[in-house]
């Protein structure tokens, strides 16, 4: 999804969220060594990683209700299950408008009581499957209760200063990187790529693979 079109988008209906896609269209496979600024972006400034030494980090960012982002989470799950032992894979939802929010705290909330392998699969499901529109902190709160999550406990953490603290790291991120739409790539705090650039979000983890090839070379 484009980030300017996002202030077209109504989240109630799937007319709207059909009609905010990226170019996904695939293609053949071009060269193994991708050009920067067209199969991806180097920024003009690197962004810190919060990562040790030795490892390198993947941001995928995302916002739930889109539905590339339901698309893609099948495929980036099973290169997450893959990725090399030096590779720290994060997921970053998005906020392009405040009333992104509400899933930025799901998100969020879901991450600090240790719920995301279990309930995250299940939001993506909830929203583009069982068409439910979780884009409300009440909404949010009514659905993870029936998920068998104590309603209290996830309510307090969703308040939390901690969860406050990922927000605005979140939107720092998504502004350090320049995301241009979701779902897209920020790897080693160094270089973005998305569908538009890559050709498909397929192309875009082989992309990925070839710039962790790179940084582990120390040519990048």
């Amino acid at each position: 999804m484009k980030r300017r079109e996002f202030s077209l988008a109504s989240l109630s209906t799937a007319a709207a969220l059909g009609g905010l896609s990226l170019n996904n269209t695939a293609f053949a496979q071009g060269p193994a060594k991708f050009v920067a600024g067209k199969d991806y972006t180097k920024l003009d400034r690197a962004v810190p990683t919060e990562t040790e030494a030795g490892k390198i980090e993947v941001i995928e960012f995302f916002w739930y209700s889109c539905s590339h982002c339901n698309g893609f989470e099948p495929a980036f799950a099973q290169w997450v299950k893959n990725a090399p032992k030096d590779v720290v894979v994060r997921r970053v939802p998005v906020a392009f408008r405040e009333d992104f929010a509400p899933q930025q705290r799901l998100y969020f909330s879901l991450e600090a009581m240790g719920l995301l392998e279990k309930i995250h699969g299940k939001v993506f499901q909830a929203i583009h499957v069982e068409r439910l529109a979780l884009n409300t902190d009440a909404s949010i709160l009514a659905w993870v209760e029936k998920q068998g999550v104590d309603k209290n406990k996830f309510a307090d953490t969703a308040k939390s200063f901690g969860v406050a603290s990922k927000l605005k790291r979140a939107v720092q991120l998504q502004n350090d990187f320049k995301i241009e739409g979701v779902p897209s790539l920020g790897v080693a705090g160094k270089y973005y790529i998305d569908g538009t650039l890559a050709g498909s979000m397929d192309r875009a983890l082989q992309v990925t693979d070839s710039l962790l090839a790179l940084v582990r070379q120390g040519r990048a």
